[in-house]
C-alpha cells in the first residue's frame, strides 16, 4: 500500500502538519525527505531499512554527503537535501548565539554545544565566551583529546576569556562513548575552572556534557 492510501492521520506529512514534527518517528521524518521508497517499498519502509542497516539516526546523518549518496534509497539529490537540512539547523542554532542577542535560554547553549561537539570522534572541550549582558562573543574549541579523555588547562580558558574581554563563560565537552553522565573528573575540572575564572572576575555559568540524548547541565545539578 502506498503512503497516499494510508489513513490521513497515519501519513507522516499530515501528522507533522496536525501535531508537529516532534511526534514523528525517526523513520517517518526521514521518509519525508525521501519522498518515495525503493521499488516495491513505500518511503517509510525504505527509511526503516536505512536506519536498520546504517543507523541509528545519528550515525546515518553523520556520514559524509558523498558516502550518504551511495546508500540505496538516498542518492545524490536526497543526500544533499539531508546535508543542507542539517546545516540549516546548525545555522539556526548559531543565529541565536550571535553577538547582539542575549542568551536568555540556557537550553539553547546546550543544544548549540551538542550540534558542534556530538559528531566529534574524540573528546573535545570548548568554551562559549559572553559579555556582561550574556551576548555571545566567540565559541572556541580549546582542547582535543582521545576517545576517552581530554586534558583541560584552566589557565588557558582564563587566557582566552581575557582575550575576548568576556564577563562570563559556558564550557562543554563531548563523551564519544555516548554516555553523557558527568564523571568525577568532569566535576573536578568544573570546580577548578570556576575558581580560576573568579580570580579575574569572570563567571562560569555552566558546563555541558554531550553524549547521546539531551545535553547534561552541571549547573542544573548544582555543580557549578
Amino acid at each position: 500500500m502506498r503512503i497516499r492510501d494510508w489513513p490521513g492521520h497515519e501519513r507522516p506529512r499530515e501528522k507533522l502538519l496536525a501535531r508537529g514534527a516532534g511526534v514523528l518517528s525517526d523513520a517517518e521524518l526521514l521518509a519525508i525527505f525521501l519522498g518515495s521508497g525503493l521499488r516495491g517499498q513505500d518511503a517509510v519502509a525504505t527509511a526503516r531499512q536505512l536506519l536498520e542497516r546504517h543507523g541509528p539516526l545519528r550515525r546515518l546523518l553523520e556520514l559524509e554527503p558523498a558516502a550518504m549518496a551511495r546508500l540505496p534509497g538516498l542518492g545524490p539529490a536526497r543526500a544533499c537535501c539531508l546535508a543542507a537540512a542539517l546545516e540549516l539547523g546548525n545555522r539556526w542554532l548559531a543565529a541565536g548565539l550571535e553577538r547582539g542577542q542575549a542568551l536568555t535560554d540556557p537550553g539553547s547553549a546546550g543544544r548549540y554545544f551538542a550540534r558542534r561537539l556530538r559528531p566529534q570522534p574524540v573528546e573535545v572541550f570548548a568554551a562559549l565566551f559572553l559579555d556582561t549582558r550574556h551576548r555571545a562573543l566567540a565559541f572556541e574549541e580549546l582542547f582535543r583529546g582521545t576517545i576517552d579523555g581530554a586534558e583541560v588547562h584552566p589557565r588557558e580558558v582564563v587566557r582566552r576569556a581575557l582575550a575576548h574581554n568576556a564577563a562570563a563563560v559556558i564550557v562543554g565537552h563531548n563523551h564519544p562513548s555516548g554516555n553523557p553522565e558527568p564523571s568525577a573528573a568532569d566535576r573536578a575540572v568544573t570546580a577548578q575552572l570556576k575558581q580560576s575564572l573568579a580570580l579575574v572576575d569572570v563567571r562560569l555559568l555552566d558546563h555541558f556534557v554531550i553524549g547521546d540524548g539531551a545535553p547534561v547541565s552541571l549547573a542544573a545539578r548544582g555543580w557549578v
